[in-house]
């Protein structure tokens, strides 16, 4: 089985990295489904386990929080949808690197059903779009992905920009590359949502994961601090 929850709030991130570690451990254990958490988030940066202190440029700006996750900085805000992945590797092949890849090529998938042809890129982590009017071989990234493994199960995830305040990254060094630029769903498709986006990923999910068997959709609210 395979719970998906739907915030309708924006969900603080320290509740957020609670609820997902207590999940994983659950689920480790064998004692709760896996789990989709569709969520957005209130204007932070989150450090992952390689961030270093001199890609982090307005340190005042908004909060900043230890995600424990790999990668380096990113930002999530309101308008970016944020899927935690809370998988169990141990139902599909025991390899780290092979699910990042699948991770990536549904993200990838998805947005392709909006006409756009997103890719990932040889030692840059993400999803990026070309923009060749800023030069041959210039991409914008448009969704970040940093996860964590722990006992065979997944937790922290993706998050792909779709309708937000782009200049909100210029506070940091995204994801440790100095000279990359950022992008969103909404300037290349402008008829996209957040819900359409939902769909298109539950859609992608089930094609990717081969997922046969019982899905509970079900909104959630985080139980506040």
């Amino acid at each position: 089985m395979l719970e998906v929850l739907h915030s309708p709030d924006l969900t603080p991130y320290p509740q957020a990295l609670a609820f997902m570690e207590a999940r994983a451990a659950a689920i480790a254990s064998d004692n709760a489904p896996e789990c989709l958490w569709f969520l957005q988030h209130p204007s932070l940066y989150t450090a992952g386990t390689s961030a270093k202190p001199e890609e982090l440029l307005a340190p005042n700006k908004f909060p900043i929080y230890k995600a424990g996750r790999g990668g380096a900085y990113t930002y999530h805000g309101p308008g970016q949808r944020v899927v935690y992945v809370m998988l169990d590797l141990r139902k599909q092949k025991r390899d780290v690197r092979a699910f990042v890849h699948k991770i990536e090529q549904w993200v990838i998938a998805s947005l392709a059903t909006f006409n756009v042809q997103a890719h990932t890129t040889e030692g840059r982590i993400g999803i990026w779009v070309d923009n060749p009017s800023k030069g041959i071989g210039r991409a914008d990234k448009i969704g970040a992905i940093g996860l964590r493994v722990r006992r065979w199960v997944s937790f922290h995830g993706l998050a792909i920009n779709v309708d937000m305040d782009l200049e909100n990254f210029n506070g940091i060094i995204p994801c440790g590359i100095a000279d990359q630029d950022v992008t969103q769903l909404k300037d290349l498709h402008p008829n996209a949502s957040i819900a359409a986006l939902d769909d298109a990923l539950l859609v992608q999910f089930k094609t990717l994961f081969k997922l046969h068997h019982d899905v509970i959709n079900r909104e959630f609210i985080v139980n506040p601090a």
